[in-house]
């Protein structure tokens, strides 16, 4: 992977790539470094979390029994 940052001089940018590289699909990308996600829009994640209640008034918990291959 390559990855670089440059400040452009005009309207054209030519890159030189390995020689690993030529035959094979290559993916460019270009965005400013200011650019990118606006936080005003991304949305605000809450937790909620949901208690289970269980009646363990008559329970008996067999450690043999658990413990059994």
């Amino acid at each position: 992977m390559i990855r670089t940052i440059i400040t452009a001089d005009s309207d054209t940018v030519s890159i030189s790539v390995p020689k690993d590289y030529v035959g094979k699909v290559l993916e460019i990308i270009a965005f400013a470094k200011d650019e990118g996600l606006d936080n005003s829009l991304s949305v605000k994640k809450t937790s909620s979390f949901t208690v289970l209640h269980t009646d363990v008034k008559d329970y008996k918990f067999n450690r043999d029994e658990a413990n059994e291959r």
